[in-house]
């Protein structure tokens, strides 16, 4: 009797082990693997793609800006899909990023409008990268596989969809008036003093061209009777204002 039980109880200890290892050996096949893969990198190129040619290009006409996001949303979307397969941790995913971040600070200053569209490719990407689109089905009687799941894939489509509205609407200028800035290094110093604004203002506008909302005053060199002045104004429909800021002739590079 008693070996009967041990029988009993070694029989379902070895049950209990061929279902853990039946689970945990199903495979995607080398087809669904590559099915995977094709999905995650085109939709994210073409969604990559989409912000670059019509939101970001179509103001910014910087070249180099328009490969290297492309290039990089692509590399990006790659390694962290091999990563999550690879089941590296969060703590190696953190420390990439630390890495770009490092690169990012040793190089020369990046614009802010440049900065923020690199963040939302990176977040595409590891959201493209890593959000499950196969789905494990079956338990250990019905051999346990991979199925690709319709659901899932829409929702990851819906949220770069999203990404992609909420651009298009702060890019429009639909609900935020879309004011922009100037720097002018200004020769007529006499006008900068408060009580001779409207003259300053006057000034300013008829030179640039511009119906000037509001402007700052900031560094004034007496010896050569000049100050930078900063003077805000409004766009007009379809213009931009990538070079506004620019105060030397090294900083201009045609792309």
């Amino acid at each position: 009797m008693i070996q009967d039980d041990l029988l009993g109880d070694f029989n379902l200890a070895d049950e209990d082990v061929f279902d853990v290892q039946t689970i945990t050996d199903a495979m995607m096949t080398p087809a669904q693997s590559l099915t995977e893969l094709g999905l995650r990198f085109f939709l994210n190129l073409l969604v990559c793609w989409i912000i670059v040619q019509f939101f970001y290009y179509r103001k910014s006409r910087r070249r180099d800006y328009y490969f290297t996001f492309l290039v990089f949303s692509s590399a990006m979307v790659l390694l962290l899909y091999m990563m999550g397969n690879a089941e590296v941790g969060i703590g190696l995913t953190l420390g990439l990023f630390a890495i770009f971040g490092v690169i990012r600070y040793r190089t020369e200053t990046v614009p802010i409008r440049e900065m923020t569209y690199l963040f939302v490719i990176i977040a595409l990407a590891a959201l493209n990268g890593l959000s499950p689109i196969y789905h494990l089905v079956g338990d250990v009687t019905d051999h346990p596989h991979y199925v690709l799941s319709g659901s899932s894939l829409g929702i990851t489509a819906l949220a770069n969809g999203l990404v992609i509205g909420l651009i298009w609407v702060l890019e429009s200028g639909r609900f935020l008036a879309h004011t922009s800035t100037k720097l002018v290094l200004y020769d007529r110093i006499e006008l900068i003093v408060p009580e001779r604004r409207a003259e300053l203002v006057a000034d300013l506008e008829k030179r640039l061209g511009l119906k000037v909302d509001n402007l700052e005053v900031g560094h004034v060199d007496f010896l050569k009777d000049a100050a930078f002045i900063k003077v805000y104004y409004t766009l007009e429909k379809g213009q931009t204002d990538t070079i506004d800021m620019l105060t030397k002739a090294k900083d201009f590079v045609e792309q």
